[in-house]
C-alpha cells in the first residue's frame, strides 16, 4: 500500500479517536451523539475507513465543540466586565460620599 494512502487512512482513524478525546467521551457516547451504533464506530477504527459523510459529521462535531467553548469564554468575559462595572459603581459611590459629606 502506498505511503500516502496509509497516512490518509491513519488520519481518518485518528479523527474518531481525536473526536472522542477532545470531547472527553467514549466511542459508545460518540455513536449515540451522531446517531449510529457503537459497533459502527469500532469498525471505522479497525478498518481504517470512515465514510465521507461520517468524516464530515465528526469534523462538524469537533467544530461545534470549539465554538461552544469560545461562546463559554465570551460569556465569562462579559460576566467579568459586568463585575468590574459593578465594583467601579460601588467605588464611585463610596468616593463621592466621602468627599461630599
Amino acid at each position: 500500500m502506498p505511503k500516502e494512502v496509509k497516512n490518509t487512512e491513519q488520519k481518518e482513524e485518528n479523527l474518531v479517536k481525536k473526536t472522542c478525546r477532545e470531547l472527553g467521551i467514549t466511542q459508545k457516547e460518540l455513536a449515540e451523539r451522531i446517531g449510529t451504533h457503537d459497533t459502527t464506530i469500532a469498525k471505522w477504527i479497525s478498518n481504517n475507513n470512515i465514510p465521507k459523510s461520517a468524516k464530515k459529521t465528526l469534523e462538524l462535531v469537533l467544530e461545534n465543540n470549539i465554538l461552544q467553548n469560545r461562546i463559554k469564554k465570551i460569556i465569562s468575559a462579559f460576566q467579568i466586565i459586568d463585575e468590574i462595572k459593578q465594583e467601579n459603581f460601588y467605588f464611585k459611590t463610596w468616593f463621592i460620599r466621602i468627599f461630599l459629606i
